[in-house]
């Protein structure tokens, strides 16, 4: 697999060129460019003056028309193309017999010229899968793969695969290794040109089912996840277009590093959030649970508690329902009504939908009567009765309206309340956690948290059905409690999701101890478990390091399996006197900023105050997670409990210690460990003045 540099002649010319083959392949890009820009043009001139009816539709129109242009933006730093197939016959199968193999550029969008015919063809049409699919044992048709190399955005290397060659030996290719190493500075990055395999199809498969990927560091899982995203809006896009598409992740500076990722990729209409955003739409959320607190609030009984309590506002009625319309006067008694509400509950329906619904039913009853009086009532009659002052008051006291805060807010400080409705499914000891110390006086001044709004969303749920969207990926799944996995659940109920996470990441009291459980409360049993155990982005002597702790926290999870041989990539060192460990650490992050890329100080959270004043006083300023890494600043202070997700080209870690001494638990300590461990793409320095952990110091 000889690799061709703009300095080196080639061995041999592309199939169907002359001359210089990295000229040509230069001049297809600079062609592909030229169409691109044309094709936004041909947009830009579009007048739609005279094809709308009336301003509104003139407005959607424009919209949609601007949303194009956007995706049609040529990226300076972003090869239009990383690849090339060359098939051995027509694709098409309508080419005479005989007929030489067509030939496709794949990149990120696909690209036509004036007369409509392909210059680029997007990574995700069908034709494009064997660029990532296709081997040596099942070249799929494939005569030759190529791939490209670039510098600042210019074409400057190429190297070939030539898959039905016996001849030719198997090696890894250099220009795939270097796409993975290259330094990162900035938001994280597609690996649309890095996809492999096993990552091919995850990221491929059908919108139809909910896919779960259990993933070690640098395996790619967020990135897949992501480009499936892209995928299934290529593939489906009529109908994700209608039902809408979402992506969640832990927090803020998490989505910020990722939200350039399908923009990049021409896709512009993909939402983002946390949980937190979610469900804070009907309380202001102020408040902090102590961890006892937090996890019984997460725990999966709460929604049987919630749906006790909500339906315990409907009271049997013990009087008839008298209707007066003129001189008539029309009974229905309580008997029959307690049939109606007996049958609504049976029926398990919403609690607001059916307090809708009774009305009618009482309404109906009086109809049946006025039929059988020689009356021809029809459903504006009925419609009017649903809303007669008696049958209105009946209603009220039968099925009262319920307010979801309001529910909550009593049961977490009414304890006969929350005695009644948690009997059989919490101890006492339990309800005693949930019991707020200071009452507050309504919902407006109660200082919830946010356990308390999924609390809310889900008492919001049983009220009134959440809307669904047609794909949810949620990443990081693994901190998630059962109530939270349940209001992401909700908004993708008659849509389909994909859940990324590690066992061994999970960070809070409350995290899944099983990807089966944590599917159930989904609502997604049946979703299929894909593992993937090849890391790309951790050099092997750091996953090593790190992973001596996986028996601690997650016994029976097979460590990652890096790809990347980097030696020299972890360097471990002990501060003798601990009053110099800020200056030890001060000198690691100036010894990794000698290097190209980005660099990230990970320290425990109570340890943050104390660098950053080091720093400043050495003259150096920092980023914080979230913000965006440039040339002229690469350093960024992390806390520990905002690291995943994140990766630096070089990691200086302070104090392992520390980071587990933050944690309320060993084992979610060793955890928060292990994520800060993983961060690093080029290289780690651990530096401590404290004992390492046991594990480690072995």
């Amino acid at each position: 697999m000889p690799a061709h540099e703009a300095t080196t002649p080639p061995e041999t010319a592309a199939a169907g060129t002359s001359g210089d083959p990295l000229a040509s392949e230069r001049a297809h890009l600079a062609a592909s460019r030229a169409a691109l820009r044309a094709m936004r043009e041909d947009v830009q001139a579009l007048d739609i003056r005279d094809v709308t009816a009336n301003w509104v539709n003139a407005a959607v129109l424009q919209s949609q028309m601007d949303d194009r242009i956007k995706a049609l933006a040529d990226l300076a730093h972003t090869p239009l193309f990383f690849g090339r197939l060359d098939y051995l016959r027509p694709v098409s199968g309508e080419a005479a017999e005989g007929a030489e193999g067509e030939q496709f550029y794949i990149g990120r969008r696909h690209v036509h010229d004036a007369h409509g015919d392909p210059m680029v063809i997007d990574w995700r049409a069908p034709v494009s899968q064997p660029f990532y699919q296709a081997s040596r044992n099942n070249p799929l048709d494939v005569d030759r793969r190529r791939r490209f190399g670039y510098t600042g955005g210019e074409l400057t290397a190429y190297e070939d695969e030539h898959l039905t060659d016996p001849a030719e030996a198997e090696q890894t290719s250099k220009l795939l290794q270097a796409e993975i190493e290259r330094p990162r500075v900035g938001p994280m990055r597609d690996i649309v040109a890095t996809i492999q395999p096993e990552q091919d199809e995850i990221v491929r498969s059908g919108l139809g089912g909910t896919v779960c990927v259990q993933g070690g560091p640098g395996t790619g899982k967020t990135a897949v996840g992501l480009h499936r995203v892209a995928y299934l809006l290529y593939a489906h896009r009529e109908r994700l277009a209608r039902t809408g598409t979402l992506v969640i992740g832990p927090n803020r500076s998490f989505l910020h590093y990722i939200e350039q990722v399908l923009p990049a990729l021409g896709e512009l209409e993909v939402k983002q959030a946390t949980v937190e955003d979610l469900v804070a739409a009907r309380v202001e959320v102020r408040g902090t649970d102590e961890a006892a607190a937090a996890v019984i609030k997460g725990d999966a009984r709460m929604a049987e508690v919630l749906r006790r309590a909500i339906r315990s506002h409907v009271t049997p009625p013990t009087e008839p329902v008298v209707v007066v319309r003129g001189s008539r006067r029309w009974r229905v008694p309580a008997y029959e009504i307690e049939e109606m509400v007996g049958e609504l509950l049976a029926r398990d329906m919403r609690y607001g939908a059916a307090h809708e619904a009774l009305p009618q039913r009482i309404a109906h009853a009086v109809l049946v009567r006025m039929e059988e009086a020689g009356e021809a009532p029809d459903d504006r009659v009925q419609n009017a009765v649903a809303r007669n002052p008696a049958v209105k008051a009946a209603v009220k006291a039968i099925w009262p309206a319920v307010d979801p805060a309001k529910l909550v807010l009593r049961l977490l400080t009414d304890a006969e309340f929350l005695g009644t409705h948690a009997e059989g499914l919490l101890t006492e000891d339990e309800r005693k956690h949930l019991l707020a110390a200071k009452p507050a006086r309504g919902v407006k001044s109660a200082r919830w948290t946010a356990a308390d709004a999924v609390l809310i969303d889900e008492a919001a749920d049983l009220v009134e059905r959440t809307h669904s969207l047609g794909h949810v990926v949620v990443d990081e799944a693994q901190d998630l409690s059962p109530m939270q996995y349940r209001a992401v659940g909700r908004r993708c109920s008659t849509g389909s999701a994909t859940v990324l996470g590690d066992l061994a990441q999970g960070t809070t009291p409350w995290s899944t101890a099983s990807w089966e459980r944590a599917l159930f409360h989904l609502g997604k049993p049946e979703a299929v478990v894909e593992e993937l155990t090849a890391g790309f982005r951790v050099p092997r002597e750091v996953i090593a390091y790190a992973s001596r702790l996986l028996p601690a926290i997650s016994p029976g999870l097979a460590p990652v399996e890096s790809v990347r041989e980097a030696p020299g990539s972890l360097a471990v060192r002990e501060v003798a006197d601990p009053e110099s460990l800020d200056a030890a650490v001060v000198a690691a992050c100036e010894e990794s900023l000698r290097q190209e890329g980005s660099i990230g100080l990970i320290a425990a959270d109570a340890r943050v105050p104390a660098l950053a004043a080091a720093l400043a006083a050495a003259g150096h300023g920092h980023l914080s997670p979230g913000e965006e890494t440039t040339a002229a600043s690469r350093l960024t202070l992390v806390p520990a409990s905002l690291a995943k997700g994140l990766e630096y080209d070089y990691v200086v870690l302070d104090e392992p210690a520390a980071v587990v001494d933050g944690e309320p638990d060993e084992r979610t300590g060793l955890r928060r460990l292990y994520v800060a461990l993983t961060r690093a793409v080029s290289g780690l320095t651990v530096l401590h003045a404290a004992p390492l952990p046991e594990r480690l110091a072995a």
